[in-house]
């Protein structure tokens, strides 16, 4: 098999890895996250891309490369092809209270049966509209325009289009009536491509940075999306969770579900390779341990996750989804804060943070599993999750128990492992997604975690949260 490149862009740190066939192996990995600047949070661009053309470099020579990366976010091109600035980062606050306006003005009901999205405060389509487009030409996501930068081609890969809200989740094109409705320019949205679709040679400028020419494929270019393509489930009876900064939690379906159940309960329908919907709701994940560890110098957090292991259970608990977690800080403080709020006594020690932050994931886990099977209909046999969380052995454990499920984990590159399947694929190297699948059971053990406890004390401690956020 050719070697195949995969440029894999998460909002905490990014990598470049190389499969030949039966391995993949990291090229490169560099730390990722926001700048504050006095124009608002920002992405460092151009750092971004110093350091994939550093780790293409590394990777050797390659028949292709694919770009992922995390969702919603893009910078804009001037009619030249310039970028007018460094993109702005989800958590930036521009966005507040635009939603609740669209939603006032249009109704969210209406951008639910056209988009089949979630509302977050961040979606594209609400940056948009919170940002100045006079002398925007283009909008190119993350993944293309890094894509763009490489080869000079524009255009939208069509999974990671399908999180802006303006994409029709039944057609796959761009939802043009929303648009105008909504009064944003047409002109920004470029050419839809699929995952598979040929982008083009790299220009001369980022050949003679890498030292070797090769071509550019796209690939499911929204990292979730690559990630549940190389889910390694041997039938389509599996939920997933791609657990990094954010876990994305939900099941693979063949077709969309826009029923006010699913709009009331947040749930949202994005593109996935072939057709396919993946029917989800966003966990705020790791990041609320991130931002922890962050606040304690020092800490070891293998350490931190043993000395957890012996904590109390359910001593304390939190919505990992409240609003008051997404921006960047103190995130213990705001973990002690949300406990006094809700009646509870704060974690008194680092291992019991953690304990809690583990613990709330894992009922967020369970709270979304459990509704994307009812609002479906899709039965599941077990969870398969997928990134780097798959890592975290208690998070593992603590998912499986409070999902009532066998929990599969791993493999800890799902993204990467998907984007360069997607373009074995493309080059006849690979049959389908079956066969894709198969692979990426073999590329790492997998580790499987049988739930070990009586479901009702998982029951009670959901009962007991959901109690607390009521009544405070």
């Amino acid at each position: 098999m050719s070697r195949f490149a995969a440029v894999d862009l998460g909002a905490s740190s990014g990598r470049v890895m190389v499969w030949d066939g039966r391995t993949l192996t990291e090229a490169h990995r560099f730390p990722n996250g926001p700048v504050r600047t006095p124009g608002g949070l920002r992405w460092d661009l151009r750092g971004l891309y110093r350091e994939v053309l550093h780790g293409l470099r590394r990777a050797g020579p390659v028949a292709s490369v694919g770009v992922d990366s995390w969702a919603v976010d893009y910078g804009l091109l001037d009619s030249s092809g310039s970028l007018l600035g460094d993109p702005v980062h989800y958590r930036d606050e521009r966005t507040g209270g635009v939603a609740e306006r669209v939603a006032a003005e249009i109704g969210a009901e209406v951008l639910y049966d056209v988009a089949g999205l979630q509302v977050l405060p961040f979606n594209t389509v609400y940056q948009l509209l919170a940002d100045d487009l006079g002398r925007a030409a283009t909008m190119l996501l993350v993944p293309d325009l890094i894509a763009y930068l490489l080869t000079g081609e524009i255009g939208a890969e069509v999974t990671n289009a399908s999180t802006t809200g303006l994409l029709d989740v039944r057609t796959r094109s761009w939802a043009t009536g929303l648009i105008e409705r909504l009064g944003l320019p047409a002109r920004i949205f470029p050419p839809l491509r699929r995952p598979g679709d040929p982008i083009g040679p790299l220009l001369p400028e980022a050949a003679a940075e890498i030292g070797r020419t090769c071509r550019v494929t796209a690939v499911a270019s929204h990292d979730t999306a690559s990630a549940v393509a190389a889910v390694p489930a041997p039938g389509p009876r599996f939920a997933y969770v791609s657990c990094g900064t954010w876990s994305l939690a939900g099941v693979e379906l063949p077709a969309p579900v826009l029923t006010e159940a699913g709009r009331a309960a947040n749930f949202t329908n994005e593109a996935g390779i072939d057709g396919t919907v993946r029917y989800l709701r966003n966990v705020m994940g790791l990041w609320l341990l991130q931002e922890s560890v962050r606040a304690w110098p020092g800490a070891s957090l293998g350490g931190l996750l043993e000395a957890a292991e012996r904590e109390r259970p359910f001593a304390a608990l939190v919505d990992p989804d409240a609003p008051v977690f997404l921006p960047p800080g103190d995130m213990p403080s705001r973990i002690a804060t949300e406990c006094r709020r809700t009646g509870q006594e704060p974690p008194s020690s680092p291992p019991a943070f953690v304990r809690c932050v583990l613990e709330s994931l894992a009922l967020g886990h369970r709270r979304a599993i459990r509704q994307a099977v009812a609002l479906s209909g899709r039965d599941v046999e077990a969870v398969h999750l997928v990134g780097g969380g798959s890592r975290n052995a208690l998070l593992c454990r603590l998912t499986a128990d409070a999902c009532g499920l066998p929990v599969v984990a791993g493999p800890a590159e799902a993204t990467a492992l998907g984007n360069v399947l997607v373009q074995a694929r493309a080059a006849g190297e690979v049959a389908g997604l079956a066969e894709m699948r198969a692979l990426a059971a073999r590329v790492e053990p997998l580790r499987r975690y049988e739930p070990s406890v009586d479901a009702s004390a998982w029951d009670e401690a959901e009962a007991r949260l959901g109690s607390a956020h009521k009544t405070i």
